[in-house]
């Protein structure tokens, strides 16, 4: 079978499609990764016979890392909805028309909710598709969506939150979707909700969650999988500068924020630092702007799944693959959440009793900051019940549950 996996986003949001299209490869089928091309390495990394990559030229991330995509994220609601328009909108024809070029020959796609991808490709070139979760995004009465950062409205309101989002994300992308359809795709406007659509059609979802980690809502239906996280089967090696750190001093903290900017990235370099030290922590500063020290290192992108498991804690964002990252390598987690589900992250770690509760990135002080990461570091409860957590986790196998749920 040839299969298409879309990953759009950071590598947060690539690797785990990497390492579900591994596990689906080393079955025996073909499959593409359809990612930006700075993760062309990554997907040739994860090795098996029948990986192959789709290169888009459209690099998220990029947009999101410039100074005007943080400023845009930062806008507010009536900003974002302009920024949208002006930064994402000329970008998504030659998107839509890369996805579809690399999908045309597939017979099955997995792919996000978002922008219906699955949905326009099975419509023009008739394969079915499943699809992928990296929250937990199937409405339930247990909690509300990830995107909402409330803890609880109840029942009823914790299910509606969901159309809520759902309507939301139509309005925002309904009028960009039918253009692209057209013009790209010769399709005909989108009829109805996708969201709708999907469930009606019982579209398999593979929701990339441990149920350690957030349980399976009673109310879901068989369908939908919660797979546990999907992890490749090696972590790739230290480079030689962060193996010396390690090896040179006690376990340091990591603290590092994926794609999010702060802004002032100069002035939170140096709030970070002067709280790891009154915690008495030597520090690794991934893509903070700092000169260094002895006792920091300041490092570029880097494997977590090699590096969380030296360190004695992980400050960082809260994004979905950075947090399991952080869990499965059993050690205290300090979430400094910026926006979108990064709240919803680090209130279930704190629930957990793998962190302290979440310092939001708008209050990061020293005080604050030191506060928590001395109580990740030195709190036994907090080091136990990260440490058995993060057993659990690795004792999963979420890739072969979800290729299982799609009986590959």
């Amino acid at each position: 079978m040839r299969i298409a996996i879309l990953a759009f986003g950071s590598r947060g949001d690539t690797q785990p499609c990497v390492a579900l299209g591994a596990g689906a490869a080393g079955r025996g089928h073909r499959v593409t990764v359809v990612a930006a091309a700075r993760y062309g390495d990554l997907v040739r990394r994860a090795g098996p016979a029948g990986l192959g990559f789709g290169p888009l030229g459209v690099d998220p991330l990029g947009i999101v890392g410039s100074e005007e995509g943080q400023a845009w994220l930062r806008s507010g609601p009536a900003g974002f909805v302009r920024g949208f328009r002006t930064i994402v909108e000329p970008l998504a024809e030659r998107l839509a028309g890369e996805v579809d070029a690399a999908c045309a020959g597939a017979d099955l796609v997995l792919a996000p909710a978002l922008g219906a991808f699955g949905h326009h490709l099975s419509e023009r070139h008739g394969m079915p598709y499943a699809l992928l979760h990296f929250q937990p995004s199937e409405p339930t009465r247990v909690f509300p969506n990830p995107l909402v950062p409330l803890r609880t409205l109840g029942g009823a309101g914790n299910r509606a939150s969901y159309a809520f989002v759902e309507a939301l994300s139509g309005l925002l992308l309904g009028r960009l979707v039918n253009r692209v359809r057209g013009r790209v795709l010769g399709l005909g406007p989108m009829r109805g909700d996708p969201f709708r659509r999907a469930r009606a059609d019982r579209v398999p979802v593979l929701c990339g969650v441990s149920p350690h980690v957030v349980g399976r809502p009673p109310d879901w239906p068989e369908h939908v999988h919660l797979t546990g996280y999907w992890w490749p089967e090696r972590a790739e090696p230290l480079a030689p500068g962060p193996a010396a750190f390690l090896d040179a001093g006690p376990p340091p903290v990591f603290v590092g924020f994926g794609s999010m900017v702060p802004a002032d990235p100069a002035a939170t370099a140096e709030t970070v630092v002067a709280a790891l030290r009154r915690a008495g922590m030597r520090g690794i500063l991934q893509n903070l702007p700092y000169p260094g020290a002895d006792d920091m290192l300041v490092i570029g992108d880097a494997d977590h799944a090699g590096l969380f498991p030296r360190v004695a804690a992980v400050v960082h964002h809260g994004g979905a693959g950075t947090t399991g990252a952080g869990l499965r390598a059993g050690v205290p987690t300090v979430v400094c959440p910026f926006f979108s589900d990064q709240p919803f992250w680090g209130t279930r770690v704190a629930s957990l009793g793998a962190g302290p509760a979440p310092l939001p990135i708008g209050r990061l002080t020293v005080d604050a900051l030191a506060a928590r990461v001395t109580h990740a570091v030195r709190d036994p409860g907090t080091r136990v019940a990260a440490a058995r957590l993060g057993e659990r986790l690795r004792a999963e196998d979420g890739v072969r549950r979800a290729c299982d749920a799609l009986g590959l």
